[in-house]
């Protein structure tokens, strides 16, 4: 079992850019936590091994308290085991972690904190409505090294309307700053129902040209990889030894399970996601029915999620591996639409992996595109 993923389905308030399932009401919260402990428990004979990483994710896992905290672990610690060295990490918002949050977060077991800061200018924050200004987004990260949180990542945004290159290359220097372990970065993405979609639709903003993405998606990898960062996924930059442990076992394809609201599981074979409603998750409780959908993967889907999953990383496609798993049909596929970004330069193959070249990273949803079943 690689680990467990926690969704903590709320926030004070909802960003402009944000799609993903919460809530604002804060009142149900310790209705939750009943709930998501008590799933814990119903849960525990789906993880036959050891858990590795326990990830709590959002949502703003920080809008919880110490006694959630305190029930949740005590849930976890009971029911499952927890490998001694487990990566253990909290999303956190910057303007939860006062002096005293940051305090309290140090005598839990959390070593790991994975901070959405998104940028460090007032004005772009005020656009995303993030609660936080770029002073205090810096005074959070180092209120945390002062407690003794040596693994810290950030994710920082760009592509946003009006964005110029010079303010991405300063957010770039400043989190450089921080000397912290983990960047993930990512593009702005116009999620439909979200009022950052509605604002472009209604031609109030427009994205930034294509050639700008382009030139700061490069300046992203090239600032990253000067300063010491192992460009390990599309999106995510460690220094040695600070891979997000969590994350890189989504890519190699390994078995998690999700509890909490809208939360997904995977065994190796089938996924399933929880109801996307904080008050039916939170009455399950009560019938220790929890509500869930499930699909079973065909033969060409997991080669699919395969090929996307491997493309994305500094590992690839271990194309022994996907030999074994989809047999000397998909194999041949595979390769047969690779080769002409072979020839391209675009894909290379080394040690029988099939890798993405530093040119290819820039158009790699069309190659991995190219490479799927359909």
């Amino acid at each position: 079992m690689a680990g467990i993923y926690i969704h903590i389905p709320f926030c004070k308030t909802r960003c402009t850019y944000c799609d993903f399932f919460m809530g604002t009401n804060e009142t149900l919260l310790d209705a939750f936590v009943d709930a998501l402990c008590a799933e814990a428990k119903i849960r525990k004979e789906e993880t036959g091994e050891t858990v590795e990483t326990i990830y709590f994710g959002g949502g703003t896992p920080s809008r919880l308290h110490r006694a959630h905290f305190d029930r949740i672990f005590e849930t976890l610690f009971s029911h499952y085991t927890i490998a001694s060295d487990a990566e253990i990490t909290l999303e956190a918002n910057p303007d939860d972690l006062s002096a005293n949050y940051v305090e309290m977060l140090s005598q839990l077991p959390f070593n790991r904190l994975s901070i959405g800061i998104q940028s460090f200018s007032d004005e772009e924050l005020r656009f995303l409505s993030r609660r936080h200004n770029g002073r205090e987004a810096m005074d959070a990260v180092r209120r945390c090294q002062q407690q003794g949180f040596r693994n810290i990542s950030i994710d920082l945004m760009y592509g946003l309307p009006g964005q110029m290159t010079e303010i991405w290359r300063d957010n770039l220097q400043q989190a450089i700053g921080l000397n912290i372990q983990h960047i993930s970065s990512y593009h702005l993405i116009y999620e439909e129902k979200t009022r950052m979609y509605r604002l472009l639709k209604a031609g109030k903003i427009h994205p930034v040209p294509e050639e700008t993405s382009t030139e700061m998606f490069a300046l992203l990898i090239d600032t990253l990889t000067s300063h010491g960062f192992i460009h390990y996924e599309i999106s995510a930059f460690g220094q040695p030894g600070y891979f997000s442990r969590h994350n890189s076992a989504y890519w190699k394809d390994t078995a998690y399970l999700g509890l909490g609201p809208a939360a997904h599981s995977y065994d190796g074979k089938s996924r399933s996601w929880n109801i996307a409603s904080i008050t039916r998750y939170n009455q399950s409780k009560d019938s220790g029915q929890f509500e869930r959908t499930s699909e079973q993967l065909s033969l060409y889907e997991k080669y699919n999620e395969f090929i996307l999953t491997g493309l994305r990383t500094m590992w690839g496609v271990d194309l022994q591996e996907l030999r074994k798993r989809f047999g000397g049909h998909l194999h041949d596929f595979c390769l047969e639409n690779a080769q002409r970004y072979i020839d391209q330069k675009l894909l290379r193959t080394e040690e029988d992996k099939l890798r993405l070249t530093r040119e290819g990273i820039f158009i790699s949803d069309g190659i991995m595109s190219d490479l799927m079943w359909v």
